[in-house]
């Protein structure tokens, strides 16, 4: 006999008991895209897109989103090896890409000039996650 009932709790109780859709593969995934878009804008930084005077800016932003891309990738690594609390610093490092990398872009492209609010914050969001990993550290190789 078909339950439909016991088939609507099954993905409830899965959702409840911790699954979430940012889990490791999403993380390793966005972290892979980051690290080919930084490198793709890295490439192009002497093109047409971007203005010859906002060359420096655009490869030093480019090369901090690598970085950050592949701290992301090493967040799954951490999580890997028993640091579970690692699980919360890409979500800092990719809003932090979203926060400094993004408008640093966009100031080069010329469609807006950057706050340095906007940076700022965006180098703080960094650092947390930074701090995150950091402190998430202690749970590695736990037995």
């Amino acid at each position: 006999m078909i339950d439909p009932i016991g088939a609507l709790r099954r993905p409830l109780a899965a959702y409840s008991s911790g699954y979430s859709v940012w889990r490791r593969a999403v993380w390793m995934r966005l972290g892979a895209l980051n690290g080919l878009f930084a490198l793709a804008v890295l490439l192009s930084s002497a093109g047409p897109l971007f203005q010859p005077a906002q060359e420096a800016l655009v490869r030093a932003t480019a090369q901090i989103q690598f970085m950050h891309g592949m701290a992301t990738l090493a967040c799954a690594t951490f999580m890997n090896i028993g640091a579970k609390s690692a699980r919360l610093a890409p979500a800092f490092f990719l809003g932090g890409i979203a926060l400094y990398c993004l408008p640093n872009y966009a100031q080069a492209i010329g469609w807006l000039s950057v706050n340095a609010v906007i940076a700022r914050t965006g180098m703080g969001v960094f650092a947390i996650g930074w701090l995150i990993l950091a402190w998430s550290a202690r749970d590695v190789d736990r037995v």
